[in-house]
């Protein structure tokens, strides 16, 4: 699974809090109430990305219920891990979903794709950002959205996004964005670790916390699908089954929908009864959990 480290071209490295305990653990549950709540965490204005255009959006946001049922699990490379023993996140009796990326990080520009597409299947974004991922890394300038002081409602779940580093250069490393608290360190420095993610994987982003029972590390589908394509190109590709962008970012979103679904009790009814996400349900809740 493809994934970048919390850290700039010159691998400046983000130092995570050490260690965690169970007094800890109760203090992050608290904290993903309160900001799931709350506003976006502190940010700068040191950002690459623009507002969305809207035809851009309503284009990802309605991708027809026949693609996702033609597609399935098309070409998705990774299923989100399964994890015990680890508290629950939840605010208002929702389960919490729980976003860490960076606008550099072409990794992160890959997977908010299908972020995008599954989470508007069970609710509204507003204020999403275009940008692209750094000119200089692997798969450079990969078109994508940002998270960055976006918002997000729901009546089945929370989504609380954090853009820790925009695609500016800032001497060696990028522009710090979305700052993470110590809470947020502490359950990185747990579950973005192994053994819940292998050790080679451990800080990569994007991490993504689906609840406390299921994890994603680095993207999950062919970032090498989206080079060379502008926005309008990966969007417009999403009403054709066939084609190879939209077999690799469907089959994603189809995999995150059916993670979702095992956190909603397959509500709403109409996205979880499809038999695809019934499949990919029993196949992500199949794996070996870890402990």
């Amino acid at each position: 699974m493809a994934k970048s480290d919390l850290s700039g071209p010159e691998n400046s490295q983000i130092v995570w809090a050490v260690g965690i305990t169970s007094v800890v653990l109760v203090v992050i549950i608290s904290f993903f109430v309160i900001k799931a709540v709350n506003s976006p965490s502190n940010s700068s204005s040191s950002t690459g990305s623009s507002p969305a255009p809207a035809e851009l959006v309503t284009k990802v946001t309605t991708v027809p219920s026949s693609v996702f049922i033609t597609v399935a699990a098309g070409a998705n490379e990774a299923l989100p891990k399964p994890i015990s023993n680890a508290p629950a996140l939840t605010a208002n009796g929702k389960p919490s979903i729980y976003y860490v990326g960076a606008e550099y990080c072409p990794y992160c520009a890959t997977e908010r794709w299908p972020m995008v597409v599954a989470l508007s299947r069970f609710g509204t974004f507003s204020n999403l950002g275009v940008t692209h991922s750094s000119s200089t890394d692997v798969y450079p300038n990969t078109q994508t959205f940002s998270f960055h002081d976006s918002s997000y409602t729901s009546n089945y779940i929370n989504f609380i996004p954090v853009e820790i580093k925009s695609n500016v250069p800032d001497g060696s490393d990028y522009a710090t964005l979305d700052s993470l608290t110590s809470d947020e360190s502490a359950l990185l420095n747990t579950y973005d670790a192994a053994p819940y993610v292998a050790a080679s994987s451990a800080g990569g982003i994007p991490f993504i916390d689906f609840g406390g029972k299921f994890l994603i590390n680095g993207s999950t589908y062919d970032p090498s699908l989206l080079q060379g394509k502008s926005a309008d190109d990966i969007a417009s590709a999403l009403t054709d089954p066939s084609n190879s962008i939209t077999q690799g970012l469907i089959g994603a979103a189809n995999t995150v929908t059916a993670t979702i679904c095992s956190l909603t009790n397959d509500t709403p009814s109409n996205v979880c009864s499809e038999p695809a996400i019934q499949a990919l349900k029993t196949q992500i809740a199949s794996q070996a959990s870890t402990n």
